[in-house]
C-alpha cells in the first residue's frame, strides 16, 4: 500500500476488492440509471443484496428522468456491506463526452467528497471510476482523480481517509505514477504516523 500525507489527511491507494473496505463509505463506479451492471457495479451490488437495488429504484423516483447525471453522485446505505454507505458516481464515458470527460470525472469525486463530508464520514474508498468498460485511459483518469482527492483533502475537514482501491497491479501503478508526480513520493515505513490502539 502507498500512503501520502495530505497536510493532516491521508491518501492510500492499494490493490484489492473495493467490497470488502471496511470505511465508512465506499464509491461506485454506477451507470445513470442506478440498476447495477458490470464490473465494479456489479461486484458492489451482488455483495451489498437484493436491498441496495431496491434502495437505488427508489432513489431514481426522485432523479429528473429517473438518471443520475454525468459527473454526480448520489448515496445509499450499504446493507450487507463492511461499508456502511454506497456513494454512486456516474462517471463519463470517455469517447462520448470528448473535452468535457476530465471535468466529468472530477466532479464524480468532488460530489462523492463533498456528500462524505455532509453526512460527517471519515473514511472513504474509491475505484478507478470510467476506466473500465467506459474506456477512460487509466494514466489520465488518475491524475484526473488525485487533483481532485488532493484538492479536497486540503481544503475540508472530511473525509480525513481517502483509499483508492485498485483492480489490478497495472492501474495501481498508473496511480502510484500520478501520484508521485502530484504528492512526491509516498511515506516510507519509518515515515508513517503510527497507527492507532484500540478503541
Amino acid at each position: 500500500m502507498n500512503r501520502y500525507q495530505i497536510g493532516d489527511k491521508r491518501l492510500e491507494l492499494t490493490e484489492g476488492d473495493i467490497t470488502l473496505e471496511d470505511t465508512e463509505a465506499i464509491a461506485n463506479a454506477a451507470n445513470s440509471g442506478l440498476l447495477g451492471g458490470g464490473g465494479v457495479d456489479g461486484a458492489i451490488h451482488r455483495a451489498a443484496g437484493a436491498e441496495l437495488l431496491a434502495a437505488c429504484r427508489a432513489l431514481k423516483r426522485t432523479l429528473p428522468g429517473g438518471q443520475l447525471a454525468t459527473g454526480r453522485a448520489t448515496m445509499t446505505a450499504g446493507f450487507r456491506l463492511r461499508a456502511r454507505h454506497v456513494i454512486h458516481c456516474a462517471g463519463p464515458i470517455y469517447s462520448r463526452e470528448g473535452a468535457r470527460a476530465p471535468a466529468l470525472l472530477a466532479g464524480c469525486y468532488r460530489e462523492a467528497l463533498r456528500l462524505c463530508e455532509e453526512s460527517g464520514l471519515s473514511s472513504v474508498a474509491f475505484p478507478s471510476i470510467g476506466t473500465g468498460v467506459y474506456g477512460y485511459p487509466v494514466d489520465e483518469a488518475a491524475s484526473v482523480a488525485l487533483e481532485e482527492i488532493a484538492r479536497h483533502l486540503r481544503a475540508h475537514r472530511l473525509p480525513s481517509l481517502v483509499r483508492m482501491v485498485l483492480f489490478d497491479s497495472g492501474t495501481l501503478a498508473a496511480y502510484a505514477r500520478a501520484a508521485e508526480a502530484l504528492l512526491g513520493a509516498p511515506l516510507s515505513a519509518e515515515a508513517e504516523p503510527p497507527s492507532p490502539g484500540p478503541g
